[in-house]
């Protein structure tokens, strides 16, 4: 979990995912491990807060079984795929969870 004091910090980027949620049709469970994820990995450099962002919406909506293309949520995000492709596994296993070996 996560403090309120964080979610006040990066709640412009909580908003941010949101919408990148809302125009991908995320089911809530899928949200809510997305912002678990963005929140346990933020960066300090604002120009790389969008692809990390970008990369914790990909990544939970795997692990809430609510999966999306890098493709669609680069779309969604205005990031590039290679910016999720670089990403989403570091999340997952900064956050404690093992990333599928496909």
């Amino acid at each position: 979990m996560h403090s309120a004091r964080d979610r006040l910090e990066y709640e412009l980027w909580l908003e941010e995912l949101e919408t990148v949620a809302d125009e991908l049709n995320l089911e809530a469970d899928a949200r809510s491990c997305a912002v678990d994820l963005f929140l346990t990995d933020v960066p300090d450099a604002d120009r790389s807060k969008r692809a990390v962002l970008a990369a914790s919406v990909y990544a939970g909506s795997l692990v809430a079984g609510d999966g999306r293309t890098q493709r669609s949520v680069a779309d969604a995000a205005d990031v590039s795929r290679l910016s999720i492709q670089q990403r989403w596994k570091d999340i997952l296993e900064r956050a404690g969870l093992e990333p599928p070996r496909w």
